[in-house]
């Protein structure tokens, strides 16, 4: 466990003081000093890559440069079944599409649908896909087969889901972010039910981390298609929200219950290579 206890205690110190200091900068930047703002994103944004920075950093000294390409290698493993590429674009989106017909049915009356035109949405998810390297190469990357062979798979999609979660934490108290004002307990249960549905495609498509790239990126651009957002909360622990934020984690969580049983019993071997057999991992559970 030093490993994993490493990777989330270098992840956190460094992500939160990069984008605590992005956000300290920004305050006292005038409105058209650009210096200072770029140096306010390029923070930022390191603080984002650092899931991946420090997974590849403790690869290469525990396993050298040949665990360190094995790594990275797993961001461009495309060849897995078409059926994964749609589960990947279009899991959150069909989400919060039901949610919106629940609403419908219960009430007699449609949400509010986001205003982003679907087209957009659609371009947006390969540009983005490469972004969220920043942060899969770190959590299921690193993090999840580490997890997986000491608690098991199911265990270690929930575990990494919370952890995940709360290193998002700054942004509920940083001004103009998306989740500011927001419910730092709803995002939490949102993130680990999501956190199991990607553990369950990376499983399942034999360690790519491309396909679980593809879908970060597409929650990212498809989860405004039936906005759940609400005006600011009282505070960031607060548990109001939209009925769209509570049925999104219902059916979220429904959905997750079902990966957790398939998942039960299986472990990843620490350190998963990516050319592992896949039917070697799946003898090691249920398929």
């Amino acid at each position: 466990m030093r490993s994993l206890l490493k990777f989330f205690s270098l992840t956190y110190i460094v992500s939160w003081s990069l984008w605590i200091a992005a956000a300290a900068i920004l305050p006292g930047a005038a409105p058209k000093s650009s210096g200072l703002l770029a140096i306010s994103g390029f923070l930022y944004l390191l603080g984002v890559f650092a899931p991946a920075l420090v997974a590849l950093a403790l690869t290469s000294r525990a396993d050298g440069r040949a665990g360190t390409l094995d790594l990275l290698r797993r961001t461009i493993k495309w060849s897995v079944g078409v059926r994964w590429y749609v589960f990947a674009v279009g899991y959150m989106a069909a989400i919060k599409l039901a949610a919106a017909l629940l609403l419908r049915i219960a009430t007699g009356a449609w949400p509010v649908f986001g205003q982003e035109p679907v087209y957009i949405m659609v371009i947006a998810i390969p540009f983005s896909t490469p972004m969220q390297a920043g942060e899969e190469i770190g959590w299921r990357g690193y993090a999840l087969p580490r997890l997986s062979a000491r608690l098991g798979l199911s265990s270690a999609s929930i575990a990494l889901g919370i952890i995940w979660a709360s290193w998002h934490l700054p942004f509920f108290f940083i001004s103009g972010t998306d989740k500011s004002g927001q419910s730092f307990p709803l995002y939490v249960l949102s993130v680990t039910a999501l956190s199991v549905a990607m553990a369950w495609l990376y499983w399942r498509t034999n360690g790519s981390l491309l396909l679980t790239m593809l879908m970060h990126a597409a929650v990212n651009n498809t989860k405004d298609i039936v906005p759940s957002a609400v005006s600011a909360a009282a505070n960031a622990f607060a548990l109001s929200s939209s009925r769209v934020a509570w049925l999104s984690v219902a059916i979220l969580w429904t959905c997750a219950a079902y990966f957790l049983v398939r998942m039960r019993g299986v472990k990843l071997p620490d350190g998963w290579k990516a050319e592992t057999d896949v039917s070697e991992i799946h003898r090691l559970g249920p398929v």
